[in-house]
């Protein structure tokens, strides 16, 4: 695409994030996750807000969740948490939540990196928050080394870059499956809760800054995240954007236990659109 057509298009999905979110659009599509089922009540997130580092625009805080919203008395994890204030607060609507996909995406990190890219208007009107979602960056993370050095001896026990050749396959699944074994063992309790429904009622972060609904911008990955909060409380969204946007069935391999499971990007047909694309 010539550098003319990236900046218009820029400049139109800055208007339709700007649409969405002030005037309180909402997008939702079929059902995307089972009724949210009775739990507990849990109180909500305390967030203590300091400058993340001196003279910075941002703030930082740390807050605890249940692991499991089931059980919310038992466990708790730790998720990090990223502020930029609304520049116009006198305007100010509230705040808008948002996750950069992935998943695990560190909202920490890509929230300030993608941040001069939010429109004005939105930067204005909203406080912007986003979040290390469960497992990974600065929350609660699942580590599957005991050292950086272990860490290291996996990485170099199978070839760099695209295994080719029977031989060169082999070597890369034992690999994964030694990873996945090696992670089960640390944390297993954890990783039963690294999930989306999971990561989908942290975003009820909403109540620690005092939001009586969600205001939300989900990309990729995110845009699941999003649907499913939406469908788990349907009562509670404000405004919703989801961009670039992954499909469902395909993400959850159509509810199937039985049939192969495939790389995300085959179920979703990338490789059929790349190809046309290059066509």
């Amino acid at each position: 695409m010539p550098i003319s057509g990236c900046i218009a298009g820029r400049r139109r999905h800055a208007a339709a994030i700007t649409t969405a979110v002030i005037c309180s659009t909402l997008f939702t599509g079929p059902d995307l996750a089972p009724a949210a089922a009775p739990s507990p009540s849990v109180p909500a997130p305390q967030l203590d807000w300091s400058p993340c580092v001196q003279g910075s625009r941002f703030d930082c805080a740390t807050t605890k969740v249940p692991l499991d919203y089931r059980s919310p008395g038992r466990r708790t994890i730790e998720l990090a948490v990223v502020k930029r204030k609304a520049t116009g607060p006198g305007r100010r609507i509230g705040t808008l939540f948002f996750n950069p996909g992935g998943p695990g995406g560190p909202g920490t990190v890509q929230m300030p990196e993608l941040y001069e890219f939010f429109p004005r208007q939105i930067r204005e009107r909203f406080d912007i928050v986003s979040w290390d979602p469960r497992g990974v960056g600065n929350s609660t993370a699942v580590n599957c080394f005991d050292s950086p050095e272990d860490a290291d001896a996996w990485r170099s026990g199978k070839p760099a870059g695209f295994p080719v050749g029977e031989q060169q396959r082999t070597t890369w699944i034992n690999a994964y499956k030694d990873l996945a074994r090696r992670c089960r063992q640390r944390d297993p309790e954890l990783l039963r809760h690294v999930s989306t429904a999971d990561t989908a009622r942290d975003l009820e972060l909403r109540q620690a800054v005092g939001d009586p609904q969600l205001s939300y911008l989900g990309i990729s990955y995110g845009s699941f995240l999003g649907a499913t909060y939406a469908n788990l409380f349907p009562g509670k969204v404000r405004a919703m954007t989801l961009d670039s946007n992954i499909d469902p069935p395909a993400w959850t391999n159509h509810a199937s236990h039985s049939a192969p499971r495939l790389p995300i990007f085959l179920r979703m047909g990338s490789d059929l659109g790349a190809a046309a694309t290059l066509d």
